[in-house]
């Protein structure tokens, strides 16, 4: 005979199995400063490549005028400045990312913990 509570936690934890738990399992390998460090890691490599290309496309947009001051400028203070905006660019992305993914993080934990606790449920409804 089926067990009408049994059924409907099954059935709900292999919905969560199929759409979110997938995400959240792959995020529950990791220990919490290895997952938040290895997506920071990420995105400063995707800033510094998104920093380069925006540099890039500004210098040639403005290359007429930037070629004509490249003898007046002071290339110390403007590679100075442009490091200095780097800088503040990964500093700030980064201390996002480190918010969002943090935030996933115990998101992800808190809703394994509770499949788990599902499956504990279903293992004693299987005892009994």
């Amino acid at each position: 005979m089926l067990n009408e509570e049994r059924v409907i936690l099954m059935t709900k934890m292999e919905a969560y199995a199929q759409h979110e738990g997938k995400k959240n399992m792959q995020i529950g390998k990791y220990f919490r400063g290895d997952y938040i460090s290895l997506q920071i890691l990420k995105s400063v490599i995707s800033v510094t490549i998104a920093y380069v290309v925006c540099f890039a496309i500004y210098i040639l947009y403005h290359l007429e005028d930037f070629l004509q001051d490249l003898y007046k400028m002071d290339i110390i203070a403007f590679v100075r400045n442009v490091l200095l905006y780097y800088g503040i660019t990964v500093v700030g992305y980064g201390v996002i990312s480190y918010l969002v993914y943090a935030y996933r993080y115990a998101k992800a934990r808190k809703s394994l913990k509770n499949y788990y606790n599902h499956l504990k449920k279903l293992n004693s409804m299987y005892e009994e």
